[in-house]
């Protein structure tokens, strides 16, 4: 009898935590099919975080396990690549019990203010330099804003809902409404720039293989003469677009740099600096290169975020010795036309870092390859992630991507 009782506490836990983390993250799947109902993903939102407010502390523990899957997934896709494949297989348990214990944290106390508290102080936590768990994310596509002070409101909200009298709830609705979002239709104010942005869809597992290198270049000159045809002012190709080190590679930018003087070029290229390999982007214009090093490296991907002993052992264990990406400094800004433009390089994209000194640039150019990952939810999570941040800066963000969906993110 106390077996079955114990089974059965066991499957409550892990049903409520499965439903809440269910709930914080349908937005993404809704992203996913398509379904764009802003007074359904207000509800949902709303819901969510309700029950992270209520349910116990095992549940909480459950509910931040399963969140870490439902969101990321995708994670170790990119490990196969590296011929990793047990990573590949680790990596989305790592984050599910990371996530797990950030919201076991929440649970400490039943307090909801406590909670309510933990909750807030999540979004500014990001384990390891991975930034991508923002839970006012959930009110992206929704009747809400997702500021932190809206999302400060929105829990306000709950919190006079779950612990005021019956005839107090009601007032619950006074915070909300600070935080509700104008959905009025947005007025477009795009550079006066002709603008091509090619959909690239090259799969992962050939984009750096030696014998296919050559085809691809051509898809881009090509791509580039057909722009050119076009009377377009600027072609934007994705990240690492050339998979080479293209400032070693003099022919080729030459022939390049004697295209851009009938249209500007931006293109991902790997860029070497004396022994210093950067993931970059290329500007060429009237026989000019410029080139943006990327300012934010993915962790694990293109930097190993721990000490430099531990970086080297496993760089030495599971990269064949293989050296982390450099990075630079600051941001960098192209102007095109008379226009500036803030260069963004796929993760970097998705970081406050990038948005820094903006002054009086509107417009920003990011390059990514979701080739790692798809097909997953990926590039629905970043997209979204790019609308957030989007509208926190108030910038217009041209997505170039390979191997999903092209976009123009507006505020």
């Amino acid at each position: 009898m106390f077996l079955v009782k114990r089974d059965n506490f066991n499957k409550t836990y892990i049903i409520k935590g499965l439903i809440t983390a269910l709930f914080f993250s349908a937005f993404i799947y809704l992203a996913y099919f398509n379904i764009e109902y802003k007074i359904l993903n207000t509800i949902l939102g709303l819901v969510s975080l309700y029950l992270v407010l209520k349910i116990d502390r095992k549940s909480l523990f459950t509910s931040g396990f399963f969140i870490g899957i439902f969101w990321f997934y995708w994670v170790g896709n990119s490990f196969e690549y590296y011929g990793l494949n047990s990573i590949s297989i680790l990596a989305p348990l790592g984050f599910a019990f990371g996530y797990a214990i950030l919201f076991l944290l929440i649970g400490v106390f039943e307090f909801t203010i406590y909670r309510a508290f933990i909750l807030f102080i999540l979004s500014f936590i990001h384990p390891l330099g991975f930034n991508w768990f923002i839970p006012e994310l959930i009110f992206i596509d929704s009747y809400l804003e997702t500021s932190k002070i809206a999302f400060v409101l929105i829990l306000l909200a709950l919190i006079i809902f779950i612990e005021m009298p019956k005839y107090i709830k009601l007032l619950a609705i006074i915070p909300l409404f600070f935080t509700y979002t104008n959905v009025g239709e947005y007025i477009d104010n795009p550079p006066n720039i002709q603008i091509s942005m090619p959909q690239l869809n090259t799969p992962q597992d050939q984009k750096w293989v030696k014998d296919k290198i050559p085809y691809l270049i051509e898809k881009n000159l090509f791509l580039i003469d057909k722009a050119i045809e076009e009377k377009k002012d600027l072609i934007i190709l994705p990240e690492t677009v050339f998979p080479i080190v293209l400032n070693n590679e003099d022919l080729l930018l030459n022939e390049l740099i004697q295209k851009s003087y009938y249209i500007n070029i931006i293109a991902g290229a790997l860029y070497k600096e004396e022994n210093s390999f950067y993931n970059a982007t290329y500007h060429i214009a009237n026989g000019k290169v410029e080139i943006a090093k990327k300012v934010v490296l993915v962790p694990f991907g293109e930097e190993i975020p721990f000490p430099k002993v531990i970086t080297d052992l496993i760089n030495d264990i599971f990269y064949d010795g293989a050296e982390d990406y450099k990075k630079a400094d600051t941001p960098t800004n192209f102007v095109i036309d008379g226009v500036k433009f803030r260069n963004a390089i796929c993760y970097e994209a998705t970081s406050d870092n990038i948005f820094q000194n903006l002054d009086d640039v509107k417009y920003m150019i990011a390059l990514s390859n979701n080739a790692w990952f798809t097909p997953s939810t990926e590039p629905i999570l970043q997209n979204l992630l790019l609308k957030y941040y989007a509208k926190k800066y108030n910038i217009t963000i041209f997505h170039s991507v390979n191997g999903s969906k092209n976009n123009i993110i507006r505020p």
